[in-house]
């Protein structure tokens, strides 16, 4: 039991470093953007929704990457780790031309589309950003996928340190560009730190010891074989966050027709919210990679990591329920956040204890699920919840306010909890911890190898 939270706390940490790096260089990079004026600010905060959108296009070729590599590691077989990483990038590299050259082609009306028409005053600021930022996702699907690989190695320190290098470069181009070019200038210097970390990020990659030693095996299937197993293995994945992404913006239209005090405190408190979620994701991963390197070495024990996996989830969640209960005012004003916005989304970290807790767990278990092949049973809970939390919000909101909006997610993310708490015992044996109709799960992922 130790040594699975040893290996889960190991392999956690980086992730959750890399994601903070990541949060926090968009936050001053807005910062440099504010002062363009607010025109600026809306068209960058429309690109960033679109990659964040895309970042779970992309998930379906990392994602699935990860597992199956972690897998062909713990199996110590050298040709299924060669297919996992022609597949992962193979895949990828089929994503980035519908995605670069079409928006590209499309930013004009994309542009419109998300801010309103094409005579908002940010319309062109924002397509201007899109005709570099949406070509340059070759380098973003790029850097994801080699992250996805050398995850799936056990290595969550290396893509911990590509992120700091290319945060590191974004901050310090910033300044540089942004004066210069305006918003093109910001999207520019993004594309540079990310290129700067996949060159970095190749070079190490040549220097992985399992994969120097799976270029010289013989691939265990076909190219088309293994970009079909690593779509069949990630999209379930990519469902899942782009659901959570469109529910979250569907949410924010719940909450905006409760005023521009109540919509702004909603836009503060969730950075400060999502500081702690970072973490739980960070668990979820961990517990993916381990769960699938030790299917792959023969051993289930997705019994006992869940457990481990659960345990740190719901500490983590606790001890963010407790700190933004105790600090949520200092935080709002921390944001710079007038006094009636700051009250506004002091009550609403205040109240998110609840969901905290219940997220961090589903969120630590199901990375379990993930790396056990069980990812597609987690997205069609995950499609429920989101269905059932916005017309919740709608209803709770109307008597409760935000309150009642944080209400609502405690409720869906409880339902979301019993589902995959009824889904993990079904799936685990009394006795020997295996169920039959998960290992028929984890064997149809996962045994196609040639």
């Amino acid at each position: 039991m130790r040594a699975h939270r040893g290996t889960l706390v190991r392999l956690a940490g980086p992730v959750y470093l890399e994601l903070l790096a990541g949060v926090a260089a968009g936050v001053i990079n807005m910062v440099w953007v504010a002062r363009l004026g607010g025109d600026a600010v809306a068209a960058v905060a429309v690109a960033t929704n679109v990659e964040n959108l895309l970042l779970g296009v992309v998930l379906m070729a990392a994602s699935g990457t990860t597992v199956l590599v972690a897998r062909a590691r713990g199996a110590d077989d050298p040709g299924a780790l060669r297919s996992a990483v022609r597949g992962g990038t193979g895949l990828g590299a089929l994503l980035v031309p519908p995605v670069a050259i079409c928006g590209y082609l499309l930013r004009d009306p994309l542009a419109a589309l998300l801010l309103g028409g094409a005579d908002h005053p940010a319309h062109a600021l924002a397509a201007a950003y899109f005709a570099i930022s949406l070509p340059g996702t070759a380098v973003f699907f790029a850097t994801t996928v080699l992250d996805g690989v050398l995850k799936g190695t056990g290595d969550t320190r290396t893509p911990m340190r590509l992120a700091f290098l290319s945060n590191g470069l974004i901050l310090l181009l910033d300044p540089l560009l942004v004066h210069a070019y305006g918003v093109e200038g910001a999207a520019v210097s993004t594309i540079l730190g990310r290129t700067a970390a996949l060159a970095v990020g190749l070079f190490v990659l040549r220097r992985n010891a399992p994969l120097r030693a799976a270029r010289a095996a013989r691939p265990a299937e076909t190219t088309p074989a293994a970009l079909r197993r690593t779509a069949a293995t990630g999209l379930p994945m990519s469902v899942d966050f782009v659901v959570r992404m469109a529910g979250a913006l569907a949410l924010v239209c719940v909450v905006a027709r409760l005023g521009v005090t109540e919509i702004a405190a909603y836009g503060i408190a969730t950075k400060a919210m999502y500081v702690a979620t970072m973490a739980f994701y960070a668990v979820r991963q961990a517990a993916s990679i381990h769960t699938a390197h030790l299917l792959g070495a023969g051993r289930d024990e997705r019994r006992a990591v869940g457990r481990q996996a659960l345990l740190l989830g719901v500490v983590l969640g606790a001890g963010a329920g407790v700190l933004l209960l105790c600090a949520a005012g200092p935080v709002m004003r921390g944001f710079g956040a007038e006094p009636a916005v700051a009250g506004a989304g002091a009550l609403f970290l205040r109240c998110l204890g609840p969901y905290l807790l219940l997220m961090a767990g589903f969120i630590a278990l199901a990375g379990v699920f993930e790396g056990g092949g069980g990812s597609p049973l987690l997205a069609r809970i995950t499609v429920a919840g989101v269905l059932v939390q916005l017309p919740l919000a709608y209803v709770l909101s109307a008597a409760l306010g935000l309150a009642g909006v944080s209400l609502a997610m405690a409720l869906a993310m409880a339902g979301q909890c019993a589902a995959l708490g009824l889904l993990h015992r079904r799936t685990h044996g009394a006795d020997d911890g295996v169920a039959a109709g998960q290992e028929a799960v984890v064997t149809g992922v996962f045994s196609r190898s040639a």
